[in-house]
């Protein structure tokens, strides 16, 4: 183990792990989930270890507290873990993670909940961050930033805390909601145009520009929310333009044609795209939820392909076929593929 900047931890992944039976296959895989209700059915496990990851991400909604007794959210992890299907899977697999506003521990809460202190510990203590990791004594959130290092090539996985620094969202009242936006399966949050409106907080800024600056084959920005849809009306970066545009702003700044996003949440996932200013594409692989499900998907201008909205997990394939490629697919409880796309990186 060694640290860059000191917070950036390097992950040696073992070479047994998401072994091809084809040796000449330099391949390395991402599971990603999130939406993951304790108190329900788990069945999607067994396809999730069938699909033999080197590392699981968890996106948050990681369980459903919604409480400010940290007994009981402790309770709820402890249910969750013991599950046996996550027991089977993290037994060989690495497991990282972020939060988002459930497991935090309430629904859409942001910079104000009072128990954000003591949920980061339980949470940490659950994915088994060392107690001495910066994570759990920063003052400004659970961030990390990971490298994966394998078939010589170097993965660099960045994970913000949009829940720490958030500060309060902008709504239609629940009249206006009711008549003008449930009908289009819309949500009840408007943008946020104030100069101090913000999803990361300043520090955290600046953390995220520095990890733009470390040498990576590839970079894998996961967020919790939704980043480049616009707009659904729910949580999402939409609801902080600014914020939205400083993220894009700061790939281009540096020069960044690497990267591709993957978020949870929403409980549907897709693939969404956008084209840069400087022509450079975007990708965005939505992946919700593991049991959650939604009765109907928000529009999407920058959706590729269809949504599922039925219980998935996202996979995430970076591999060399004579060029670096990544596959990003959504797959189904029993695995079957139901999303798919294919991303060459010279096409950044």
């Amino acid at each position: 183990m060694c640290k860059i900047l000191g917070v950036l931890v390097v992950l040696w992944i073992l070479p047994a792990l998401g072994q091809d039976s084809n040796e000449q296959i330099q391949r390395v895989r991402l599971l990603f989930g999130s939406c993951l209700h304790q108190d329900k059915p788990q069945p999607i496990w067994q396809a999730m270890i069938e699909h033999n990851p080197d590392v699981l991400v968890l996106l948050g909604d990681n369980v459903y507290g919604d409480t400010e007794d940290m007994k009981l959210l402790a309770s709820k992890y402890e249910q969750q873990w013991q599950q046996p299907g996550m027991q089977k899977i993290l037994a060989k697999t690495a497991l990282v993670g972020v939060w988002d506003d459930h497991d935090y521990g309430q629904n859409d809460a942001g910079l104000e909940y009072p128990q954000k202190e003591a949920s980061r510990q339980i949470l940490l203590d659950y994915f088994k961050v060392p107690k001495n990791s910066p994570r759990r004594s920063r003052p400004d959130g659970i961030y990390t930033s990971q490298i994966i290092e394998r078939h010589g090539l170097t993965i660099q996985l960045i994970l913000p805390d949009l829940r720490w620094n958030r500060t309060p969202l902008t709504s239609v009242s629940q009249a206006t909601y009711l008549s003008e936006k449930a009908g289009q399966n819309l949500g009840p949050y408007l943008p946020n145009l104030s100069a101090e409106a913000s999803l990361l907080g300043e520090k955290q800024w600046r953390w995220v520009e520095q990890q733009f600056k470390i040498p990576a084959d590839v970079r894998i920005f996961a967020s919790s929310i939704q980043v480049l849809p616009e707009f659904s009306g729910w949580e999402s970066w939409a609801n902080f333009p600014r914020e939205r545009q400083r993220l894009i702003g700061l790939l281009d700044k540096h020069k960044v044609h690497n990267l591709v996003m993957v978020s949870g949440d929403t409980h549907w996932s897709e693939m969404s795209r956008i084209t840069r200013a400087n022509g450079h594409e975007l990708w965005e692989m939505t992946s919700s939820g593991l049991t959650e499900e939604w009765k109907a998907v928000s529009p999407n201008k920058h959706r590729v392909g269809a949504s599922y909205s039925r219980a998935n997990f996202g996979v995430m394939d970076i591999q060399i076929e004579g060029e670096l490629v990544i596959n990003m697919a959504i797959k189904d409880v029993q695995g079957n593929l139901k999303l798919n796309q294919k991303i060459r990186l010279a096409d950044f």
